[in-house]
C-alpha cells in the first residue's frame, strides 16, 4: 500500500465510537481509518475485534480480484495508547466501495442509498431537467432562500457555458480548467480559489455556496466577462484562453472595487453558509435514517 506523508489528523465520533480522519489540504481529500468505519457497522466490541474483522475482509477482497485494498493508503494515526501508527485509510469513494462489501444491519442503509444514488444519475442522464430539480430541492432543504437559489442555479448555467467555450478553445478538463478559474478568481477577489476557501473555513464544500449574494453576482459577473471575451476573440489553446480569464475576472474586479468605494465594506466575507460536520458523521447520518424494508 502506499505510505502517505502524515496530514493533520482528527477524531470524530458517531454513535460514542471513534472515527479517526485525516484531511491533505493539498489534494483537499479526506481520508477515514478503515479499522474505525468497519467497527461501526459491523458492531465490533473494540478496536482488535475491527481490525481482525478486516484482515479477513481484505483476503476476501484480494481473492475477489478487487483492486481496492492495493489502492487504498496508510496514515500514521493515534492509537488508544496514545501512540501513533500506520493505519489504513479510504477515501469517500473507496469508503463507499467497502460498505458495499460489508453484510451488515447497519450497512445496509447505505446500500439502498448508494442504489438510489445511481437509479437517480440515470434518471438526469436520460433526462437532464431532473438535476436541475434535485439541486433546487436539496439548496431549499439546506435552508437557502429560494432568490438565492435561483441566482445560484444561474450561476451554473454561465459556468457551463463558461466551461464549454473553453473546451471549445482547446482547454482541457481538469488541472487547466482549474487553472484558468483560479484566474478568474484572483483577479476579482485578489485571491486564488483555495485561498477564498481558506478565508471562509472551508474544506470539501463549495466555495459557491457560501458566498453572499454580491460575491456570487461578482462571480457570475467574471465568468460572464470571459466568456463573452473569449467567444469575441476565439483564443486558441490554454495559454492564450488564460489572458481572457484575466480580463474577464479584472472587469468584476473593477465593479467590486466601486462598490467597496461607494459602501467604505468589503465585499470578501469571511462568513460561510454552515460549518458543517466532518463529512464522514454526516454521511453516517444521513444514510442511518434509510431504513431497509422488512423482509
Amino acid at each position: 500500500m502506499e505510505q502517505k506523508n502524515e496530514l493533520s489528523n482528527h477524531i470524530e465520533l458517531f454513535e460514542d465510537r471513534i472515527i479517526r480522519t485525516a484531511w491533505d489540504e493539498e489534494t483537499e481529500e479526506w481520508y477515514f481509518s478503515i479499522v474505525d468505519v468497519v467497527g461501526v457497522l459491523t458492531e465490533q466490541p473494540d478496536q482488535r475485534h475491527s481490525a481482525k474483522y478486516w484482515s479477513v475482509l481484505k483476503t476476501r477482497l484480494k481473492k475477489e480480484g478487487s483492486e481496492l485494498t492495493t489502492n487504498c493508503s496508510q496514515l500514521k494515526m493515534r492509537s488508544a495508547d496514545g501512540k501513533k501508527y500506520k493505519t489504513d485509510v479510504a477515501t469517500i469513494e473507496q469508503l463507499l466501495r467497502l460498505i458495499q462489501s460489508i453484510p451488515s444491519r447497519k450497512a445496509e442503509p447505505f446500500k439502498l442509498w448508494l442504489a438510489q444514488v445511481g437509479r437517480e444519475r440515470i434518471e438526469e442522464t436520460i433526462d437532464p431537467e431532473q438535476s436541475i430539480d434535485r439541486a433546487l430541492e436539496t439548496y431549499l432543504k439546506k435552508g437557502y432562500s429560494e432568490e438565492w437559489v435561483h441566482q445560484r442555479l444561474l450561476a451554473i448555467r454561465i459556468r457551463n457555458e463558461l466551461t464549454e467555450e473553453w473546451q471549445n478553445r482547446g482547454v482541457k478538463k481538469g488541472k487547466e480548467f482549474a487553472i484558468l478559474t483560479d484566474e478568474i478568481t484572483q483577479a476579482w477577489s485578489g485571491m486564488t480559489t483555495r485561498q477564498y476557501k481558506k478565508l471562509k473555513g472551508l474544506r470539501k464544500e463549495n466555495l459557491r455556496d457560501n458566498m453572499s449574494d454580491t460575491e456570487l453576482v461578482l462571480t457570475m459577473l467574471s465568468e460572464a466577462s470571459t466568456r463573452d471575451i473569449s467567444k469575441k476573440e476565439q483564443p486558441e489553446g490554454f495559454e492564450e484562453s488564460r489572458d481572457v480569464a484575466k480580463r474577464g475576472g479584472r472587469v468584476a474586479g473593477v465593479a467590486r472595487q466601486a462598490l467597496e468605494a461607494e459602501t467604505g465594506e468589503s465585499v470578501i466575507t469571511e462568513k460561510n453558509a454552515t460549518q458543517l460536520n466532518m463529512l464522514v458523521t454526516d454521511m453516517l447520518e444521513t444514510v442511518a435514517k434509510i431504513q431497509p424494508a422488512d423482509g
